[in-house]
C-alpha cells in the first residue's frame, strides 16, 4: 500500500483504520481487538486512529490490552490519538459541562494517560481534537513543541480546525503541524468549496478525512448518488464503500481516509478502494450526485 510522509521520518499508510467504535463491539476482548489490527496489517494498513474520548474514554485502553497481550504489534503500527475534549463521562464524569481544554497542563496530562492506556512509550501523531475558543495559542503551541522534543510524541497536528485556527496555532510553534483531520465525504463536500481543502493543498499538507462514508448515509443512499455508485462499483467488482473512498483518494491533494468498522469482513475489504480508478468525468458524476445538482 502507498505510504505517505506526514512528518520528517514518519510515514502513514494511505488508508487509516479508525477506532472510534471499538468500544461498541459486543466483543472487546484483547484477542478480538488484535484480530482487527491483524486484518488491517495484512492489507498494508498500518496507521490506527484513536482519541482519548472514544468509547467514553475507554477505547485507548482496549487497544492497550491487545498490545500488552502481543507486544510485537506496536512496532508494526503508527498510532494517532487526540485530546482536548472534556465531556461529562468516563474519567471526566464530574465535569459540569462539556468543554474544550487546550491548556498545557491538560494536554500533557492527556498524553501521559494515553501512553499508559495504550501500553506504549510514544504516540506517533497527537491531534488537538477541536478548535478551542479559549485557546492560548502560545501555551498550546509550547506544550505541543515540548512533547515533540521529549520524544513522547513524534508529530503533532489538529482536527476540525479551520484555516484561521490552524494559522493561529502554527504561528506560536516551532514544530510544523503535520495534518488536519476534518470531515470530508460525498455527504460532506463543503471542504471542496469553503477554502479548507485549497488552504491545505496549497501548503502541501496531507489531510485526514473522518467519516468518509458520511456515517453510513452514503452506502444507504437510495437516490441518484446511490445509483451512480452502484454503476461504478459493478464495473470494478467492489461495493459502494470502496467507490466512496476512491472518490477521496482520487483528489490530487492526497487525502488519507479514516475508516472505522467493527466487522472483520468489512475491515478486510477496506483496501478494495485501491482497485477503483476514477477518471475526471466519473469523479464529477459522483461529485454532482453528492451535491444534488449540476456544477455551476
Amino acid at each position: 500500500m502507498e505510504r505517505v510522509e506526514i512528518a520528517p521520518g514518519l510515514s502513514f499508510s494511505r488508508l487509516v483504520y479508525g477506532m472510534w467504535r471499538l468500544g461498541d463491539d459486543p466483543d472487546t476482548s484483547a484477542g478480538h481487538v488484535a484480530a482487527k489490527v491483524h486484518a488491517c496489517l495484512d492489507q498494508g494498513i498500518t496507521t490506527f486512529d484513536q482519541a482519548d474520548i472514544y468509547g467514553d474514554y475507554g477505547a485507548e485502553a482496549l487497544l492497550g490490552a491487545a498490545l500488552r497481550a502481543d507486544p510485537g504489534l506496536r512496532d508494526r503500527m503508527e498510532i494517532v490519538t487526540k485530546c482536548g475534549i472534556v465531556a461529562p463521562c468516563g474519567r471526566y464524569a464530574g465535569a459540569a459541562v462539556k468543554h474544550y481544554d487546550t491548556s498545557r497542563a491538560h494536554i500533557e496530562q492527556s498524553v501521559e494517560q494515553s501512553l499508559r492506556n495504550m501500553a506504549t512509550d510514544r504516540i506517533d501523531l497527537l491531534l488537538i481534537h477541536r478548535p478551542d475558543p479559549m485557546m492560548d495559542h502560545h501555551e498550546t503551541g509550547a506544550a505541543l513543541d515540548g512533547l515533540v522534543k521529549s520524544g513522547k510524541v513524534r508529530a503533532v497536528g489538529v482536527s476540525n480546525f479551520r484555516p484561521w485556527d490552524w494559522s493561529l496555532l502554527q504561528s506560536a510553534m516551532e514544530t510544523p503541524l503535520a495534518t488536519n483531520q476534518i470531515e470530508i465525504s460525498l455527504a460532506c463536500l463543503a471542504p471542496f468549496t469553503n477554502g479548507d481543502l485549497a488552504f491545505h493543498q496549497e501548503r502541501g499538507h496531507r489531510l485526514m478525512a473522518w467519516s468518509p462514508l458520511g456515517g453510513g448515509r452514503i452506502v444507504k443512499d437510495e437516490g441518484p448518488l446511490g445509483a451512480v455508485m452502484d454503476e461504478i462499483a459493478s464495473g470494478f467488482g467492489v461495493d459502494r464503500a470502496a467507490v466512496a473512498v476512491a472518490f477521496l483518494l482520487a483528489h490530487p491533494s492526497g487525502i488519507l481516509p479514516v475508516l472505522g468498522t467493527n466487522n472483520i469482513e468489512r475491515i478486510r475489504r477496506i483496501s478494495d478502494a485501491l482497485r477503483v480508478r476514477l477518471d475526471r468525468e466519473t469523479w464529477f458524476r459522483l461529485y454532482e450526485a453528492g451535491l444534488g445538482q449540476e456544477v455551476p
